[in-house]
């Protein structure tokens, strides 16, 4: 009996080895956040006046419209799949919330929304990156003629991004790269796209900006970014980083050249792997065969379980002859 009870041990520690390594046990998400600092975020700004009690209209407005709790977890407008779909998966009116239901108030079609002062030509943009992570950046601004007192629609954007750019340098936690600025005059909006290459998970961003003199025509203050990280009342986990690192590389200023047409990609790819040439996916990280790999390794590991478990009984069996 002794044996026997060995035996099977044997095989249940090696059953559950396979399930852990195949990822059928369960398993922490792996999340990267951030959200721009330069030109600041809608979000950025509403948390950084104090979800509580926020100075502006606008950002009082959008909170009553989401609650509190979407401000303290400010680095999270996300979609998980993404995978470079992302004119796909978001509907017009909903950009800044990447049609998250969470984040709902930063869709609201304001004039007053607290701007960044912006110039056409050469700028510097900072992107906080509270969990960073290989990807690419793609920042988009509204045409001539935009109109803020309605929803922003995909339409309202550029066809192509002004700027482009993979795996940027990071300084004090901000990835920090150039782009050149189309010109432009009054109240525009600069939508970005963080496409991980590490995973299909991507995030965005709306940040009201004004050329010219004036701050903001309608009086609204200029939004400042968050001074700190998140706080501990963020619920926005960062667990289950397996290529998470805490410097990106330091390489040459990368190019901010524009990008290709941002037609959707196909979508016949596995639902949660990265498309091989997505819009805005870097080339580097896993591709549509990992899904695959992964399972071919949990067979292995499975029939290496079996093996065990024969190799134990035909023991036990020998034993008591």
């Amino acid at each position: 009996m002794t044996a026997r009870r060995t035996a099977a041990a044997s095989a249940t520690t090696a059953a559950t080895a396979a399930l852990l390594l195949s990822g059928f046990a369960a398993a922490p998400a792996a999340v990267a956040h951030g959200s721009m600092t330069d030109p600041v975020s809608r979000v950025a700004g509403c948390f950084a006046e104090g979800p509580e009690s926020p100075d502006s209209a606008a950002c009082g407005a959008a909170v009553a419209a989401s609650g509190t709790q979407a401000f303290y977890d400010w680095n999270g407008v996300n979609i998980a799949n993404a995978a470079g779909r992302h004119r796909e998966l978001i509907p017009d009116g909903e950009l800044c919330s990447a049609g998250n239901a969470k984040y709902r108030g930063l869709d609201l079609a304001r004039t007053d929304w607290p701007a960044s002062r912006m110039n056409s030509g050469p700028h510097t943009f900072r992107y906080k990156g509270t969990a960073p992570h290989k990807g690419s950046f793609a920042l988009y601004v509204t045409k001539d003629g935009y109109d803020p007192s309605k929803p922003l629609r995909w339409a309202d954007l550029e066809e192509k991004p002004f700027a482009t750019v993979t795996d940027p340098r990071m300084e004090n936690g901000d990835y920090v790269f150039t782009g050149t600025v189309p010109k432009r005059s009054g109240r525009h909006l600069i939508y970005s796209v963080w496409q991980r290459s590490d995973s299909p998970e991507a995030f965005y961003t709306c940040s009201d900006v004004v050329f010219g003199q004036d701050t903001s025509p309608t009086g609204a203050p200029e939004p400042s970014a968050p001074a700190d990280a998140p706080t501990a009342r963020s619920t926005a986990g960062h667990a289950g980083h397996g290529g998470h690192t805490t410097t990106a590389p330091t390489t040459a200023a990368p190019s901010t050249t524009a990008a290709p047409s941002t037609t959707a990609p196909s979508t016949t790819a596995a639902p949660n792997a990265p498309e091989a040439k997505g819009e805005e996916l870097a080339e580097t990280g896993g591709d549509a065969a990992t899904p695959y790999l992964a399972m071919g390794g949990a067979a292995v590991l499975g029939l290496g379980a079996v093996v065990l478990f024969t190799t134990a009984r035909r023991r036990s069996t020998g034993s008591r002859r």
